[in-house]
């Protein structure tokens, strides 16, 4: 049976009683399949898993969708209880930020937090850090599970737990996809059919980048053929997000909107060689 807290002490209570290893898969909610996936390594790694469930006000701008960001909590915590997942802690903002987001301390991202997503969303990588550091503090997790679609996210999360010596295994999960190939998003739910059409043309990017000795150029030549998907960047980088190697193993990352809904897909890709 999944145990449900939504305070710091109970969840205190509750995590002491839990065995052995313990993972914890902190999400924003709105769980689906990409999340599910994340749930079931958990459980193949540690003897106890909790999930945490907030959708965390720091790392959203004052223009972004933190509102209209959906809650289902009910089904949420359906999902983990048919997989097995020991214990839920889905506090408040005031539970998280007694008192107040003005003058909190923070986790700076560093420069790694200041390109692709950190340069089109100011302050996102120290708000997703914050709440990562605090949410790793108050589980006391052996090892936490995060999915590579947040590419970037995964390497400042494991970047931060190397520097600040937090002692945990931080597992990567691979991309979780729907039938047609997108990514699995929370945000997903919010595609007009003619959206979701244009937002196909990212993951046939990947496809062709994957493809192609010149990764990038492949990307960038698909995604300018589609009119509906309005594209921020499409970068190859390292797999750590240092400079693109002048050949060999890479990453490609990619973010675009389809209506005024953001995506973000990445995956890896091989220069100078079609993986």
């Amino acid at each position: 049976m999944t145990v449900l807290v939504h305070t710091k002490a109970d969840l205190a209570k509750a995590r002491a009683a839990l065995p052995g290893r313990v993972a914890v898969v902190p999400t924003m909610g709105a769980l689906h399949d990409g999340h599910r996936a994340n749930f079931k390594r958990a459980r193949e790694i540690a003897d106890a898993v909790i999930v945490t469930v907030f959708v965390n006000p720091l790392q959203f701008r004052p223009n972004e969708d933190l509102d209209q960001y959906p809650r289902t909590l009910d089904a949420d915590v359906a999902m983990c209880e048919a997989e097995g997942v020991d214990l839920v802690f889905a506090p408040s903002v005031n539970e998280m930020y007694p008192d107040g987001r003005d003058g909190l301390t923070t986790v700076h991202a560093g420069p790694d937090g200041e390109i692709l997503e950190g340069a089109s969303r100011p302050g996102f990588f120290t708000g997703v850090l914050t709440v990562v550091s605090k949410l790793f503090h108050l589980t006391k997790p052996d090892a936490a599970c995060f999915g590579e679609k947040d590419f970037q996210q995964l390497a400042m999360v494991r970047r931060m737990v190397r520097d600040l010596d937090m002692g945990i295994e931080i597992i990567a999960v691979e991309t979780n996809r729907e039938a047609d190939g997108l990514a699995r998003s929370s945000r997903n739910v919010f595609l007009s059919e003619t959206e979701r059409a244009a937002a196909l043309a990212i993951p046939r990017a990947i496809k062709a980048a994957q493809d192609s000795p010149d990764p990038l150029a492949a990307a960038q030549k698909t995604l300018s053929a589609e009119p509906g998907l309005d594209v921020d960047y499409v970068v190859v980088r390292a797999t750590d997000l240092g400079e693109a190697p002048a050949q060999g193993p890479a990453r490609l990352l990619i973010a675009a909107k389809a209506g005024t809904t953001r995506l973000i897909d990445n995956a890896p890709v091989s220069i100078g060689d079609a993986r």
